[in-house]
Protein backbone atom coordinates (compact mmCIF):
# COMPACT_ATOMS: atom_id res chain seq x y z
CA UNK A 1 0.00 0.00 0.00
CA UNK A 2 1.24 3.43 -0.84
CA UNK A 3 -0.99 5.23 1.65
CA UNK A 4 0.61 3.89 4.83
CA UNK A 5 4.10 5.43 4.36
CA UNK A 6 2.57 8.82 3.56
CA UNK A 7 0.24 8.57 6.55
CA UNK A 8 3.13 7.63 8.83
CA UNK A 9 5.10 10.65 7.66
CA UNK A 10 2.11 12.91 8.36
CA UNK A 11 1.63 11.31 11.79
CA UNK A 12 5.29 11.83 12.68
CA UNK A 13 5.11 15.45 11.52
CA UNK A 14 2.04 16.20 13.67
CA UNK A 15 3.56 14.39 16.66
CA UNK A 16 6.76 16.41 16.30
CA UNK A 17 4.83 19.71 16.20
CA UNK A 18 2.91 18.73 19.33
CA UNK A 19 6.08 17.52 21.06
CA UNK A 20 5.07 13.85 21.26
CA UNK A 21 7.69 11.12 20.94
CA UNK A 22 6.36 8.12 19.01
CA UNK A 23 9.44 5.90 19.41
CA UNK A 24 8.43 2.63 21.01
CA UNK A 25 4.71 3.29 20.61
CA UNK A 26 2.43 0.53 19.35
CA UNK A 27 0.64 1.09 16.06
CA UNK A 28 -2.54 -1.02 15.97
CA UNK A 29 -3.88 -1.90 12.54
CA UNK A 30 -6.28 -4.54 11.26
CA UNK A 31 -5.35 -7.52 9.11
CA UNK A 32 -5.76 -5.58 5.87
CA UNK A 33 -2.44 -3.84 6.56
CA UNK A 34 -0.59 -7.09 7.21
CA UNK A 35 2.36 -7.12 4.84
CA UNK A 36 6.12 -7.24 5.20
CA UNK A 37 6.46 -3.81 3.62
CA UNK A 38 4.01 -2.16 6.03
CA UNK A 39 5.56 -3.84 9.07
CA UNK A 40 9.02 -2.73 7.98
CA UNK A 41 7.80 0.82 7.35
CA UNK A 42 6.29 1.02 10.84
CA UNK A 43 9.40 -0.48 12.41
CA UNK A 44 11.66 1.98 10.55
CA UNK A 45 9.51 4.83 11.87
CA UNK A 46 10.51 3.74 15.38
CA UNK A 47 7.15 2.25 16.30
CA UNK A 48 6.08 -1.30 17.07
CA UNK A 49 3.61 -2.79 14.57
CA UNK A 50 0.71 -4.60 16.25
CA UNK A 51 -1.13 -6.10 13.31
CA UNK A 52 -3.22 -9.24 13.46
CA UNK A 53 -1.90 -11.68 10.88
CA UNK A 54 -4.13 -12.14 7.86
CA UNK A 55 -4.21 -15.82 6.83
CA UNK A 56 -5.28 -14.98 3.23
CA UNK A 57 -6.92 -18.36 2.56
CA UNK A 58 -3.77 -20.29 3.52
CA UNK A 59 -4.11 -24.05 3.96
CA UNK A 60 -0.91 -24.31 6.02
CA UNK A 61 0.74 -21.94 8.47
CA UNK A 62 3.24 -19.41 7.20
CA UNK A 63 6.85 -20.42 7.61
CA UNK A 64 9.40 -18.39 9.49
CA UNK A 65 9.37 -16.38 12.66
CA UNK A 66 5.99 -15.53 14.21
CA UNK A 67 4.90 -11.93 13.68
CA UNK A 68 4.50 -9.82 16.81
CA UNK A 69 0.89 -9.44 17.89
CA UNK A 70 -0.35 -8.38 21.32
CA UNK A 71 -4.01 -9.35 21.64
CA UNK A 72 -4.56 -7.25 24.80
CA UNK A 73 -3.50 -4.05 23.05
CA UNK A 74 -5.54 -4.97 19.99
CA UNK A 75 -8.62 -5.47 22.23
CA UNK A 76 -8.33 -1.81 23.27
CA UNK A 77 -8.45 -0.84 19.60
CA UNK A 78 -11.63 -2.86 19.16
CA UNK A 79 -13.17 -1.05 22.12
CA UNK A 80 -12.44 2.31 20.49
CA UNK A 81 -13.82 1.12 17.12
CA UNK A 82 -17.01 -0.06 18.86
CA UNK A 83 -17.40 3.35 20.51
CA UNK A 84 -17.09 5.08 17.13
CA UNK A 85 -19.72 2.71 15.73
CA UNK A 86 -22.05 3.60 18.60
CA UNK A 87 -21.42 7.29 17.96
CA UNK A 88 -22.44 6.81 14.32
CA UNK A 89 -25.91 5.77 15.49
CA UNK A 90 -26.56 9.40 16.44
CA UNK A 91 -27.39 10.97 13.10
CA UNK A 92 -27.01 14.50 14.42
CA UNK A 93 -23.35 13.76 15.14
CA UNK A 94 -22.79 11.72 12.00
CA UNK A 95 -23.97 14.48 9.65
CA UNK A 96 -22.81 17.34 11.93
CA UNK A 97 -25.84 19.60 11.78
CA UNK A 98 -24.30 21.92 14.36
CA UNK A 99 -22.12 24.66 12.94
CA UNK A 100 -21.10 26.01 16.33
CA UNK A 101 -18.33 23.87 17.78
CA UNK A 102 -19.51 24.13 21.40
CA UNK A 103 -22.94 22.82 20.46
CA UNK A 104 -21.39 19.93 18.55
CA UNK A 105 -19.28 18.96 21.56
CA UNK A 106 -22.37 19.30 23.76
CA UNK A 107 -24.21 16.89 21.49
CA UNK A 108 -21.26 14.49 21.67
CA UNK A 109 -21.34 14.69 25.45
CA UNK A 110 -25.07 13.96 25.39
CA UNK A 111 -24.51 11.00 23.06
CA UNK A 112 -21.76 9.53 25.25
CA UNK A 113 -23.93 10.01 28.33
CA UNK A 114 -26.78 8.15 26.64
CA UNK A 115 -24.39 5.38 25.57
CA UNK A 116 -23.20 4.94 29.15
CA UNK A 117 -26.73 5.01 30.54
CA UNK A 118 -27.81 2.46 27.96
CA UNK A 119 -24.86 0.22 28.80
CA UNK A 120 -25.18 0.42 32.58
CA UNK A 121 -28.94 0.66 33.05
CA UNK A 122 -30.36 -0.87 29.88
CA UNK A 123 -30.58 -4.42 31.16
CA UNK A 124 -32.13 -3.42 34.48
CA UNK A 125 -34.85 -1.19 33.10
CA UNK A 126 -36.01 -2.36 29.64
CA UNK A 127 -38.20 0.71 29.18
CA UNK A 128 -35.28 2.99 30.04
CA UNK A 129 -33.72 3.16 26.61
CA UNK A 130 -36.50 4.70 24.63
CA UNK A 131 -38.00 6.81 27.44
CA UNK A 132 -34.72 8.34 28.57
CA UNK A 133 -33.48 9.01 25.05
CA UNK A 134 -36.74 10.65 24.03
CA UNK A 135 -36.91 12.88 27.09
CA UNK A 136 -33.26 13.89 26.81
CA UNK A 137 -33.57 14.78 23.14
CA UNK A 138 -36.80 16.74 23.75
CA UNK A 139 -35.12 18.68 26.54
CA UNK A 140 -32.14 19.41 24.32
CA UNK A 141 -34.31 20.59 21.41
CA UNK A 142 -36.35 22.82 23.73
CA UNK A 143 -33.15 24.30 25.12
CA UNK A 144 -31.81 25.10 21.65
CA UNK A 145 -34.89 26.95 20.45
Amino acid sequence: MVLLPKSLQALKKVAKEVGLDLRGAYLNLDGGFDSTRNRKCIFNAGMIPNIKENPRNRKTTKRGRKRFFNAAIHALRMRVERTFAWEDKFKRLLLRFEHIQQRHYGMKLMAYTLMNLREFCGGVFPFFRSTCEQSAMLALKAKQS
